[in-house]
């Protein structure tokens, strides 16, 4: 008991909430309640909240790539979880300041920090225009965990996004066609069945003062 409110009242003192946090705990609806989806939209069969992660699944595959979208619109802010591709199988990603393509299949365009293969740690314009800036493949070799869970580090403020991987620098840069604004959305990608684990998340809104 003592450890976690030692981990609580640090937490507190960096800035940071769990994104399991209560709305009471934090004055406000949580980024991610730990217990479901509500703040958030996307097809339901795909998704579940299991243990207080935030599961992925294709079950049958996919013929299309869809995403849980948040409901609410976000500017600035720091995402932290820890991320795994079970088996190493599969793409996933997280959307920054996007916006919904398509709301039948929830399809997203907009920046996606990316997750699978050689693209672990890229920033890609999905429905966006391609690969905005490719992580290296020996950074991804030297420091991505397949079929592990990972540390993925999100810091996006004004047009400079910094992406890292279990403490890794993979991306830092500066981009004009960033919006200035949008949802944040989870990616299961298009093919053979794939599931995607989402835990430990952390969200702090930087666009507050």
């Amino acid at each position: 008991m003592r450890s976690l409110l030692f981990c609580l009242g640090l937490g507190a003192l960096l800035g940071f909430l769990p994104a399991t946090a209560s709305a009471a705990d934090s004055k406000e609806t949580p980024f991610f309640n730990g217990k479901n989806t509500d703040g958030w939209e996307g097809l339901g069969e795909y998704w579940s909240v299991k243990d207080g992660a935030l599961v992925g699944n294709t079950k049958d595959g996919l013929k299309f790539n869809t995403f849980l979208c948040s409901k609410k619109q976000y500017t600035d802010f720091e995402l932290r979880f820890k991320v795994r591709l079970k088996g190493g199988i599969g793409n996933s990603g997280v959307q920054i300041r996007s916006e919904i393509a398509n709301p039948k299949t929830f399809a997203v365009k907009g920046p996606q920090c990316d997750m699978g293969q050689q693209y672990w740690g890229s920033l890609y314009g999905e429905l966006f225009g391609g690969m905005m800036q490719a992580s290296k493949a020996d950074m991804v070799k030297k420091f991505v965990k397949t079929d592990d869970f990972n540390d993925y580090h999100i810091r996006c403020v004004g047009k400079k996004v910094t992406i890292k991987i279990n403490g890794e620098t993979m991306v830092d840069g500066t981009f004009e066609k960033l919006p200035p604004y949008g949802i944040i959305a989870f990616q299961l990608h298009a093919g053979p069945p794939m599931e995607v684990t989402f835990k430990d998340i952390q969200f702090k809104d930087l666009s507050k003062k």
